[in-house]
C-alpha cells in the first residue's frame, strides 16, 4: 500500500516560498532592479549553490534583460528579483541598468538617427 500523496499548491506559490525563504521582494541594491535591466555573471557556480541561482549564472555568461531572464526560467519577476538580490549581494552577478532616454518624454536623438541612416544607405 503507498503513502498518501500530500496535495500540491496548483498556484505555485509555496515553491516560491521556499525559493525564496519566505520574502516577497528585493531589498538593498536589487530594489531598483527593472525588466531592462541587464544582468551578467560575474563568476562560476559553486557547488551546493541553489538550482535556480546555478541555473541564473549559467544563463548570464552574457547580458541578458531581466525579462528575458524570467521568461527562461519561468518565474516571476518579484520572486526572479529575489534571487538575483541574492547573487547581487555575494558578487556572483552584475546589474547594468539600461541606458535612459536622452530628455525624458523626447524620444530618441534625431541627430543620431540619421546617422545611423545614414551609413546603412552607404552599406
Amino acid at each position: 500500500m503507498s503513502a498518501p500523496r500530500r496535495p500540491t499548491d496548483p498556484s505555485g506559490l509555496e515553491r516560491y516560498y521556499v525559493l525564496t525563504g519566505g520574502r516577497s521582494g528585493p531589498g538593498g541594491s536589487a530594489a531598483s532592479l527593472d525588466v531592462a535591466t541587464l544582468i551578467v555573471s560575474s563568476s562560476a557556480a559553486v557547488p551546493g549553490m541553489q538550482h535556480e541561482h546555478e541555473e541564473i549564472i549559467r544563463r548570464c555568461r552574457d547580458p541578458l534583460s531581466v525579462a528575458e531572464l524570467g521568461a527562461h526560467l519561468g518565474l516571476p519577476f518579484n520572486i526572479l528579483a529575489v534571487l538575483l538580490a541574492d547573487l547581487l549581494d555575494a558578487g556572483r552577478v552584475e546589474a547594468r541598468n539600461p541606458i535612459p532616454a536622452s530628455g525624458a518624454g523626447r524620444g530618441p536623438d534625431l541627430a543620431l538617427l540619421e546617422e545611423v541612416l545614414s551609413g546603412l544607405q552607404r552599406l
